[in-house]
């Protein structure tokens, strides 16, 4: 025997059924008897489900106000031509006036959307340091590269939370008033601000680091906030189950969108005599108008919506099961008179 023989008998498979791919295996033989009625049946099943969700998603109430401040658009331009090229903007307050003539079925949603806002960008994505956001104390003093220019300070310290994610943080904040009777006093109707995130990010992702001397704000000296914000993390809220790295706010922004027009959960309203939804009546939104979006062209809007089943209002998902469906039942047709003229051919030429 040969070197190169004894060398190949060395690697070749042993002999088993496994090794050399000789299990009982199922090989389907699709026929027509077979594969018209799946086509039928799935075409059926996706039309069905398209046809639910679709008028699930039509029977959803949203209510949407544009709150930019455009030109001639309500009394919220006059906010944001204040901020026009000022960073950050001056403070302004404006409102929302609305009147609902029936009930507003709850539970309802607040909303807000962002246009031509590119959270997918890549650079943009990047930039943040998940380690620090989960709590560690090394990486609260030494962010990674990828916060760049958004690492450190001026003063060389280094910036908590680090990032464009977090630098771009929105912070425009509403209030909702319920005006009961007419040419009655405006009642503040509660808004829900907790669980607005997702339960993996609060109470896996991200963590405050640990308190110094029982104190948070110790835990961040030495550090600086974003260029963009105008206080530190850690006066977020003055709830400290909701400050820090653990504001319901933030955690939610940090959760960047995949596509440029995106909305955000703010509240729920859900409590006291507002749990099944908003009465009838004249209502005022009190916005504080902070977040500048002008600047790359882009839209703030606020938006009341309820839900379904299947979530919020998307009658997109229905319409692309309608399609579906209906492509499986047309191929379904085609096969079939293909099938039918060609068996005929068949019969002839056996006879």
């Amino acid at each position: 025997m040969t070197w190169s023989a004894t060398a190949r008998g060395a690697h070749q498979p042993d002999n088993t059924a496994f090794t050399q791919q000789r299990l009982p295996a199922w090989q389907p033989l699709l026929s027509a008897s077979i594969a018209l009625p799946l086509f039928f049946c799935a075409g059926l099943a996706f039309i069905g489900l398209g046809l639910g969700l679709y008028y699930s998603s039509n029977g959803i109430k949203e209510l949407e106000y544009d709150y930019t401040g455009d030109s001639g658009t309500g009394n919220c331009s006059v906010c944001a031509a204040a901020g026009q090229g000022r960073a950050p903007p001056p403070p302004c307050s404006c409102a929302w006036y609305f009147s609902l003539p029936e009930l507003f079925q709850g539970p309802v949603y607040l909303y807000y959307e962002l246009t031509n806002f590119y959270q997918n960008n890549r650079r943009y994505g990047v930039s943040r340091d998940d380690e620090q956001l989960s709590g560690l104390p090394s990486a609260l003093r030494h962010p990674v590269n990828e916060c760049a220019p958004y690492q450190r300070s001026a003063a060389g310290l280094p910036i908590a939370p680090c990032g464009a994610i977090a630098n771009s943080l929105f912070n425009d904040s509403f209030s909702l008033w319920h005006q009961r009777l007419p040419g009655g006093l405006y009642v503040e109707v509660p808004l829900d601000r907790s669980g607005i995130a997702w339960w993996t990010d609060y109470h896996v992702k991200f963590r405050n680091p640990p308190l110094v001397n029982g104190s948070l704000a110790l835990a961040f000296q030495g550090t600086a906030p974003p260029p963009n914000w105008r206080r530190p993390v850690y006066e977020l809220s003055p709830d400290p189950n909701n400050t820090g790295f653990i504001n319901q706010d933030f955690v939610v922004w940090m959760r960047t969108a995949a596509l440029p027009t995106f909305r955000k959960l703010y509240a729920r309203i859900r409590q006291g005599n507002y749990s099944a939804g908003l009465p009838r009546g004249a209502y005022r939104v009190n916005i504080t108008y902070n977040y500048p979006v002008r600047a790359f062209g882009g839209h703030k809007l606020l938006i009341f919506s309820s839900i379904s089943w299947m979530g919020g209002k998307n009658p997109f998902l229905g319409i692309a099961y309608l399609v579906v469906g209906s492509l499986c039942i047309l191929t379904g047709f085609v096969m079939l008179i293909v099938y039918i003229r060609y068996q005929d051919q068949d019969d002839d030429d056996e006879e």
